[in-house]
């Protein structure tokens, strides 16, 4: 057997694109920032960074987080943590020829927080803003108002469209929706996170039926709040239950 020579295979770097979610105005939106440097000066994209020497891969993704919205990814191990973000390893991207710099592998990150204010622009970024989904995923590309329309940077589209998928099936059969919503919130809201989403309309009254009947799903605060008008709603936390039976299955559109 042959030693192991290093010079023999072809260097390569590693990076984390974060697909960043919330509901903002019954909006599902994404956070995204416009390049401050080539390749693709001027374009927007999915903020993400190079993988640094001494980093693992969930580290590196946490710490660009926080760099680029401020907020810290949620630790199971820590009851305590108030406002984490939800945060997982959505899929890695190689095709050679996604960086035109070198040899760029990304490993892309899915994170999802409650409605969360004006972003900061961090790194290559010189700008930084909240679109929705819809329009970033627009054919003809995305510009801000006054610009020019253009496709997102490097494969950006494609990793976008993976975790806002991602994002819509896995609230069909896990609680993963209350991570868009307040420690506190009402069937109402969780309704509204559902629909932003989906891009549907829910019936409320089968809506309120079926969360409130799956075990385990939502738990009574014993509070109740008039923050969204009308009567006193109840206000519910997120129950124990990570995978929902029955499931929340998705309107056909």
């Amino acid at each position: 057997m042959s030693p192991y020579d290093p010079s023999a295979f072809p260097p390569f770097a590693v990076t984390v694109d974060l697909v960043v979610l919330t509901v903002r105005r019954h909006a599902l939106c994404a956070l995204a920032v416009r390049r401050g440097e080539p390749p693709f000066q001027g374009r927007w994209a999915l903020p993400g960074g190079f993988v640094r020497d001494d980093e693992d891969l969930s580290s590196a993704a946490a710490r660009e987080l926080i760099e680029e919205t401020g907020l810290c990814a949620h630790d199971p191990a820590d009851p305590d943590q108030v406002n984490g973000a939800h945060l997982e390893q959505l899929a890695t991207y190689g095709d050679p020829k996604r960086d035109p710099r070198m040899r760029v592998v990304s490993v892309a990150h899915l994170a999802l927080a409650p409605d969360l204010p004006a972003p900061r622009a961090g790194g290559d970024a010189h700008s930084a803003r909240w679109a929705s989904v819809e329009d970033l995923l627009n054919q003809s590309g995305y510009g801000r108002e006054g610009e020019q329309a253009a496709p997102l940077a490097f494969d950006h589209a494609q990793i976008l469209a993976d975790g806002v998928e991602r994002a819509r099936s896995k609230i069909e059969y896990s609680s993963l929706a209350t991570a868009f919503c307040p420690p506190e919130f009402t069937v109402g809201e969780l309704r509204r996170v559902y629909e932003a989403v989906w891009a549907v309309a829910l019936d409320p009254r089968n809506f309120h039926r079926k969360v409130t009947g799956t075990p385990g799903f939502l738990v009574p605060t014993g509070g109740t709040t008039t923050r969204q008008g009308g009567r006193p709603a109840q206000l519910f936390r997120a129950g124990g239950a990570t995978l929902l039976n029955p499931p929340m299955l998705r309107p056909e559109v």
